[in-house]
């Protein structure tokens, strides 16, 4: 039995199925090699190694003229099949550089998916009806090779080497409660008062649990915090926060309207946590349409909230 690799040796390449195909429609192998700019020598040649490959027989030759045998005819038809699927191939290859079509498989955390990537995936698909759109959500770290994902939009600073990543808009996470909260237990006017407050803990994908890490804009601060009320999900943290029930560290995009609306008040404004919303994909998007689009589209639509 021959191995794998003897196999693709003999398998027909599709530069002698040009020059067999170039033969037939010149009836000549002198007027193949000029159209085809090389020897006659080299075309005898390239018919040798595919007959040689087929293990077939193609032409009958005589010093006047040249005719197909019965497999030559066959391979023919093969040939021209397989080259036409050939330029098929590279055809959509290139469309699929250009064109945004096909599908799409992307993931985010439930907060920010369910608020801001579910309404521009949706404004997406109308303005590019040939993108079919997956979009899962998680509050889990995600292994988007392995999963079979496309594009990652995720939030926050713990960002895989090993893929391509784009930020899309700048977000600071912030430290912020109810006017009620502190009125009853007073304003805290440095870190240190944290000590005394109730914190809403949160554990979320890989961040460390009961840590939160702020900058001042001069340095990095890790600062232990502690309190009755933990959850790994930040939309419950935000609505015990809306209940008076701590203090709690949230996105701006978060939290923005509820400090309009004054729910919400932010504190210690010195001290925020960076954390970007970035799209990361393994693919260039030069090599994708669909994949180039989306991202373009999402950071335009992001700019906004």
């Amino acid at each position: 039995m021959k191995d794998e690799n003897t196999i693709c040796k003999v398998l027909p390449q599709p530069k002698d199925l040009i020059v067999f195909l170039t033969v037939i429609r010149k009836l000549s192998f002198a007027a193949a090699a000029e159209e085809l700019g090389q020897s006659p020598a080299y075309i005898s040649k390239r018919i040798g190694v595919l007959e040689t490959n087929l293990a077939t027989r193609l032409f009958h030759r005589s010093t006047r003229k040249i005719v197909l045998t019965d497999d030559g005819e066959r391979t023919q038809r093969w040939a021209m099949r397989i080259l036409t699927d050939i330029d098929d191939m590279v055809d959509d290859l290139t469309e699929a550089q250009h064109i945004p079509r096909g599908f799409l498989h992307i993931c985010t955390t439930f907060g920010f998916g369910r608020k801001h990537v579910a309404p521009a995936i949706a404004k997406l698909s109308e303005q590019f009806p040939e993108l079919e759109v997956r979009l899962e959500v998680f509050d889990r770290a995600v292994d988007i090779i392995q999963e079979g994902f496309d594009l990652e939009i995720r939030v926050g600073e713990d960002l895989p080497q090993q893929h391509i990543c784009k930020m899309l808009k700048s977000n600071n996470r912030i430290l912020c409660a109810t006017p009620d909260y502190l009125e009853k237990y007073g304003t805290p006017q440095k870190l240190d008062d944290l000590h005394n407050h109730s914190c809403l803990v949160l554990k979320e994908r890989n961040s460390p649990f009961g840590i939160w890490n702020l900058h001042d804009g001069k340095k990095e601060i890790s600062l232990p915090i502690s309190g009755l009320l933990s959850s790994n999900h930040g939309e419950i943290v935000l609505q015990w926060g809306l209940q008076g029930r701590g203090i709690v560290m949230r996105s701006f995009w978060d939290v923005k309207h509820l400090l309009e609306e004054g729910k919400l008040v932010q504190i210690l404004p010195a001290y925020t946590q960076t954390a970007n919303i970035w799209a990361v994909y393994p693919t260039r998007l030069s090599h994708s349409a669909k994949l180039r689009v989306c991202v373009e589209f999402l950071e335009k639509h992001l700019k906004g909230i």
